[in-house]
């Protein structure tokens, strides 16, 4: 690897937003919420320490930047076990589904809340206004989940957009190569999938 793609890598890891999507998200996204929740209790740790070897006393200034510190670690320590909870799409799935994505574009590791569930989608392929996933979860709600993505996709003017997801490898892998040979208009795949970009984990 090179010193450019290196670094290219590194500031890719911190930079979740714009990894959203992409295969391993999940995988590379637990490493640096377990990473920077360390990081950040840590700090306040140190930050403990230092006042209380310099001073002899837990009452010095540098305990209550230690207690405010702990404010963005809890909240990154929030984060970290909601990505624990999940595994992303399995490698042997992802094997599979690569030859049959084609030119499509594809999202994996697409986590969606809602305040009644969570959708666990593990691949997903737009084009145009059809939207079709797989998900490893057997007893996935598709309907519920379509009834959560519906005014969500909505309130961002896509219409009419059709949302089928699938729990069968086989089945699925058929319906990419359907939607590779599908007759339609492209224009709105980017937005749409900016969109689903921006409701995930």
């Amino acid at each position: 690897m090179s010193k450019k793609s290196g670094i290219k890598s590194i500031f890719r890891l911190f930079s979740a937003e714009s990894y959203k999507g992409s295969k391993g998200y999940i995988r590379t996204q637990k490493v640096y919420e377990i990473l920077r929740t360390a990081l950040y209790f840590g700090i306040s740790l140190s930050l403990f320490a230092a006042g209380y070897f310099a001073t002899g006393s837990k009452l010095n200034l540098l305990t209550v930047a230690a207690v405010l510190g702990c404010l963005p670690a809890s909240k990154s320590a929030v984060s970290m076990i909601m990505f624990l909870r999940y595994k992303g799409l399995s490698r042997e799935a992802t094997a599979q589904i690569e030859p049959c994505q084609g030119e499509l574009t594809c999202l994996y590791d697409m986590v969606f809340t809602s305040y009644a569930k969570t959708f666990e989608v593990g691949h997903l392929a737009v084009k145009g206004n059809t939207v079709c996933g797989y998900s490893e979860k057997q007893d996935f709600p598709e309907k519920e989940f379509q009834a959560h993505m519906e005014p969500i996709l909505k309130a961002d003017n896509h219409k009419n957009v059709s949302i089928k997801i699938f729990t069968d490898l086989e089945k699925y892998k058929s319906r990419l190569a359907q939607l590779q040979a599908l007759e339609t208009e492209q224009d709105n795949t980017e937005s749409i999938v900016r969109t689903l970009k921006s409701v995930v984990l």
